[in-house]
């Protein structure tokens, strides 16, 4: 039987607003042997998976550091202090689209469990509908595009969406929807 490691030490290594890095020392059950273990904490995150009432995905463009790409992805971030999921879900959606609309919950999902301590909580926004500017944050240069859900999936397929807390979404939105095309629909 699987059992939790115990805890030994915890240390911080590095930390700033996005996330902290630990380095935890956790004792193996089966051997008694110490190992060491880096672990980003971080806040929680959500994603918006943004839907017009004729079904067209509001996806975002952007450059990131990470893979040094452009990627195409559904609007995001950090759940600020003392916000709620929802409360974040649609400031990202109105930051980074202008755009606000009816918010429900698809899920959460662990990113990575193996590193990383917290959720990303996805969310639909039906019917949504430009309310404003976009605002984005000094670090952010977001372009705007707008795609039939039905060709999502080849997006998919095709590698042109490929951020796995993205796929998790529409994976997600497929279980809600029991299926991809006309989610604003009857299902």
């Amino acid at each position: 039987m699987i059992r939790p490691w115990p805890l030994k030490q915890s240390r911080i290594e590095v930390q700033n607003r996005i996330f902290t890095l630990c380095t935890k020392t956790a004792v193996s059950p089966l051997t008694g042997r110490e190992h060491d273990f880096y672990i980003l904490e971080a806040g929680d995150w959500v994603n918006v998976l943004p839907l017009t009432k004729d079904d067209q995905v509001l996806l975002v463009r952007q450059f990131r550091h990470g893979t040094r790409e452009v990627t195409l992805e559904i609007p995001g971030g950090l759940i600020e202090p003392g916000q709620t999921p929802e409360q974040a879900a649609a400031r990202e959606l109105l930051e980074e689209t202008g755009h606000a609309g009816r918010l429900s919950l698809l899920g959460r999902i662990r990113p990575n469990p193996a590193i990383l301590n917290n959720w990303c909580y996805a969310f639909l926004a039906r019917d949504v509908e430009e309310t404003e500017a976009k605002h984005l944050d000094e670090s952010e240069d977001l372009e705007l595009v707008k795609v039939p859900l039905e060709q999502v999936p080849a997006l998919i397929a095709r590698g042109v969406i490929d951020h796995a807390l993205v796929l998790s979404a529409f994976f997600l939105l497929g279980l809600d929807q029991r299926r991809f095309k006309g989610a604003n629909g009857e299902t």
